[in-house]
């Protein structure tokens, strides 16, 4: 019980820093005032806590959202489970090649959105299952 609960919380660790390091994204190392209230959140989206000053933003709106691509497509609710299935691999093949991403942003919003996190659910569940019949 032990090793599940910390191989959780390295996980949830491991994509708040992922998601922290994010273009776009602002982590600095400061040594802040002695006075400074370290418990009252800045309204800035900054957090302080003593020694470590964070920025926290929530994403954008995309400003592609419904609008078509040289095909006259937007993506929606199924490409969306796709592009969640495929997303490690282009994930990875976008290390090297940067024509290839594994967010389409010429999609339909929430629909398309929450197609991809199902398609991501999907592979977590799989690897899961794979894993857990090793066992």
């Amino acid at each position: 019980m032990k090793k599940k609960l910390f191989n959780f919380v390295l996980m949830a660790v491991m994509l708040v820093i992922v998601a922290g390091c994010s273009p776009g994204s602002v982590v600095q190392i400061n040594t802040p005032a002695p006075n400074a209230q370290a418990s009252t959140p800045a309204p800035n989206g900054q957090i302080n806590v003593p020694g470590v000053s964070i920025q926290i933003y929530a994403p954008g709106p995309n400003p592609l959202v419904n609008t078509a691509d040289a095909q006259d497509r937007i993506a929606g609710f199924l490409p969306g489970i796709w592009h969640g299935v495929i997303s490690p691999v282009t994930l990875v093949l976008s290390f090297f090649n940067k024509g290839v991403q594994m967010y389409e942003v010429r999609n339909d919003g929430n629909q398309y959105n929450l197609g991809f996190l199902i398609g991501v659910a999907i592979v977590f569940v799989l690897l899961g299952a794979l894993v857990g019949s090793r066992r």
